[in-house]
């Protein structure tokens, strides 16, 4: 774009990100309503659009009839398969990627098993990955690549990973020095932390806080719409806060972390104790023993949730747990969120329980626009 001087161009490039996250956010708008939306000048949003049209990321709709007297308003929207984003996330032996419009919809993906053990043979076929995405999809904007562990997203630095065996190695260099798109690097968690924000039409200017249950459990903080981090990249990490002194021994090496107690293995070895072969696949064989499981995991995660809204005071709360289907679980989350919690804390606290599971690849695509409409500001 056109610009005169430095100072010129960077507000003309900031009101250009601010223009695309108003057209994500809203999909169908006009010209007069991003001007009214965002407090610019009419022809300064018009100049923006003139070049997205020119650039056919956005398309004109038409007319729309107005009450008032003047020029009719015309809509537009953007043409979200114009600009694509990638989410690779990688788990043990697993990699899976989704390739996402500019609206966070699924075009494409894949998921394969493959070994992790050695970081430099991942980074190499993630790299490899990485270049077929660029080369099939040349709309990409920007490529996300997920990781579970201890992850810098500045530095793309891991520090550590439990699951996958790893300790301080550089993920961002051997990729940057294969792949000219943008790269971000982030934990799992934290990418599919965004989405639901998104999902739910939260309020951006609010803090809150998303838990992930699989085969750990893992959390963030998401403040004006980015991840927070913390110091040491472990914010939200509340698979580790206590739960039940001398209960069952962690991953980490502690006693009665909520992980040893609520995270899906943890679940499933207390249902083959009262049962051998009870799975939760199968739990409608015994449904009586599977709701006094999922009554005590709820109340152990209400425990933990209460000390979440005591320190962080967010909005709201996302819970992404498979056993988000067993009213036993849900009952017994809230009833013990909330008799652990100050009464007007939790009265501000909306629980929400996510009826379909977070695809973190899904997240870190999403990382990427968000990402981008930032850099060009």
């Amino acid at each position: 774009m056109k610009a005169m001087g430095k100072g010129p161009a960077l507000l003309r490039l900031n009101n250009l990100k601010r223009v695309m996250t108003q057209l994500r956010q809203t999909r169908i708008t006009s010209r007069q309503d991003l001007a009214l939306a965002l407090n610019l000048s009419k022809n300064t949003v018009s100049l923006i659009v003139d070049d997205l049209l020119e650039l056919g990321v956005i398309t004109e709709l038409g007319p729309v009839s107005v009450a008032s007297a003047g020029r009719p308003k015309i809509e537009i929207s953007l043409r979200p398969e114009k600009l694509k984003s990638a989410g690779i996330m990688v788990e043990r032996q697993t990699i899976h990627w989704q390739v996402c419009d500019y609206f966070s919809q699924v075009i494409a993906e894949q998921t394969w098993r493959t070994q992790t053990d050695d970081p430099a043979v991942l980074l190499q076929e993630l790299a490899e990955c990485c270049q077929t995405l660029v080369a099939a999809h040349p709309e990409l904007i920007g490529i996300a690549l997920g990781f579970p562990g201890i992850v810098d997203p500045q530095r793309g630095w891991m520090h550590f990973s439990s699951h996958l065996g790893w300790q301080d190695i550089d993920l961002l260099t051997p990729l940057k020095a294969e792949i000219s798109l943008p790269l971000r690097i982030m934990n799992n968690v934290k990418a599919a932390a965004l989405l639901p924000v998104q999902q739910l039409a939260l309020d951006k200017n609010q803090s809150h806080f998303y838990l992930r249950i699989a085969e750990g459990i893992g959390g963030a903080l998401v403040q004006q719409g980015e991840v927070f981090t913390g110091s040491s990249w472990t914010a939200g990490e509340v698979g580790h806060l206590l739960v039940q002194p001398n209960g069952a021994r962690c991953s980490c090496g502690r006693l009665g972390c909520l992980e040893a107690l609520v995270s899906q293995p943890a679940i499933q070895h207390q249902l083959a104790q009262r049962k051998p072969g009870l799975r939760w696949q199968n739990r409608e064989s015994e449904p009586a023993m599977v709701s006094a499981v999922m009554s005590e995991a709820g109340a152990q995660l209400g425990s933990a949730l209460s000390q979440v809204m005591l320190l962080l005071n967010p909005a709201s709360i996302m819970v992404d747990a498979p056993w988000n289907a067993s009213p036993a679980f849900v009952q017994a989350v809230q009833q013990t969120a909330q008799a652990s919690t100050l009464a007007f804390t939790f009265a501000h606290t909306a629980l929400h329980f996510l009826p379909q599971r977070i695809d973190p690849a899904n997240g870190l695509a999403l990382a990427v626009i968000e990402q981008y409409e930032q850099r060009m500001g």
